[in-house]
């Protein structure tokens, strides 16, 4: 598995990788990467709690070749690591991990061990094309079943 920061992972963006975004949608459209795309490894459920999402894989395996470039980033590292093994499980072969995610990592004492994208004071993207939303995503997956 690969881990870049947050600072890399801007860089590998302007170098051809596309930022996955694993956050829930309600974290996405408060703000993310710009350019980012939005397939939640968790989402709220009816009831308002976290639930894994079930379409997680098969959303991915539908927007994006095996080989796709791609960065995995959620809101401090726990979510995207997950995500990024479970698409090496899958196939996916070129996956990367991003460290401190949107908004850091911290230890249990509170001190930062990676720091966020918005630490960093990365560029920020609230505005989102339609294609790049879940919602969109899903419809495509849906339409190629």
């Amino acid at each position: 598995m690969k881990h870049v920061s947050v600072t890399e992972a801007h860089q590998q963006q302007q170098d051809g990788y596309t930022y996955v975004d694993v956050r829930s949608t309600r974290e996405f459209e408060a703000g993310h990467p710009p350019g980012a795309v939005n397939v939640p490894l968790l989402e709220h459920d009816e009831t308002g709690q976290m639930a894994q999402n079930p379409d997680f894989i098969r959303v991915m395996k539908a927007t994006f070749e095996p080989e796709a470039r791609l960065l995995i980033g959620c809101q401090a590292g726990g979510r995207s690591m997950k995500a990024a093994q479970m698409l090496e499980a899958f196939g996916f072969t070129d996956v990367i991990n991003v460290k401190g995610g949107w908004g850091g990592a911290q230890s249990f004492s509170g001190a930062t061990i990676d720091p966020g994208w918005l630490a960093c004071d990365l560029p920020v993207e609230t505005d989102t094309p339609v294609e790049r939303t879940y919602a969109a995503l899903v419809e495509k997956a849906d339409q190629a079943s």
